[in-house]
């Protein structure tokens, strides 16, 4: 079975019509929210994210690079169903065809438990988080694949020391637990603030910079609500649309091999949460572009 045969289409990416039999970057919407709590509506991101991005400049000022440029396609969104185990099985192996034809992977969610499909398409791959969750729960309200489990599942699939996480704020004291027996690194928007932007930024790279292969997942929720109140689950003292591009612009480097950006709630703002998320997608691909790394 194809993604042709497991997808549907509707509105592109930024409104781009391929060009040429083979793009580079492939877009892949997992309109997915059946685990989610608080406020559900993660489902309408995808369609969102795009509505945006085709109102929105591709030409990314940080890069001086316009994005407008690439070959882009949009295979449309993935035929879900409610359970998560099978949907996540969907998503990887739609992602690991996209892969497979030499193609790099965008993925719209959806919420968090997107990441634990697209991102197991590949063999071995370090996860960034952004996050304002850590996500390290064994288990919520009975359930083991949950968007409040993701990270700890991948911590199983590619082991804790290929995850990091940056911008966490809430969180439970098992995770923390966790996090320091398994060594799980995190860097919390006080780090940031306390220990100075450049020595965060430092530290990340360090760590990034032992990876083969690099995965980025950005819950919208990294940002403070003020940013992006459409997301599903708000936590004040989030980081700011300008430091966290500030921080994907040093780590989006060549070993950057796909991303995802999820949590996008619709419902509960007038759009700028699916504004800031297309912003974010055109600059990570700006990013990796203009790379040297």
């Amino acid at each position: 079975m194809t993604y042709k045969e497991l997808t549907c289409q509707t509105l592109r990416f930024g409104g781009f019509d391929k060009k040429e039999e083979k793009p580079h970057y492939t877009v892949l919407g997992v309109p997915y929210d059946f685990t989610s709590t608080y406020r559900p509506g993660s489902r309408f991101g995808p369609e969102a994210i795009r509505q945006a991005s085709v109102n929105l400049e591709a030409y990314c000022p940080r890069a001086s690079f316009d994005v407008e440029t690439l070959e882009i396609e949009d295979i449309g969104d993935l035929n879900v169903v409610t359970d998560a185990g099978e949907t996540t099985e969907r998503t990887r192996r739609v992602v690991k065809e996209i892969i497979d034809e030499g193609k790099f992977p965008i993925v719209l969610g959806g919420e968090h438990t997107v990441t634990y499909g697209s991102s197991r398409a590949f063999e071995d791959v370090a996860i960034v988080s952004f996050d304002a969750h850590l996500d390290l729960r064994d288990e919520y309200l009975g359930n083991k694949l949950s968007h409040a489990a993701t990270m700890r599942r991948l911590s199983e699939t590619f082991g804790p020391d290929k995850i990091l996480v940056v911008g966490p704020r809430a969180f439970c004291a098992e995770e923390l637990a966790f996090a320091k027996e398994n060594n799980v690194q995190f860097i919390t928007p006080w780090d940031i603030s306390r220990t100075g932007f450049k020595a965060s930024i430092n530290r990340l790279k360090n760590w990034v910079s032992r990876a083969k292969l690099l995965y980025i997942t950005v819950d919208m929720d990294v940002l403070d609500p003020s940013y992006a109140p459409g997301v599903g689950n708000p936590v004040p003292e989030g980081l700011s649309p300008t430091q966290l591009l500030d921080i994907l612009h040093e780590i989006c480097g060549q070993t950057l091999a796909g991303f995802d950006v999820v949590e996008v709630s619709p419902a509960y703002d007038s759009g700028i949460t699916a504004l800031q998320a297309s912003n974010i997608i055109y600059n990570i691909v700006a990013f990796k572009e203009t790379s040297t790394k």
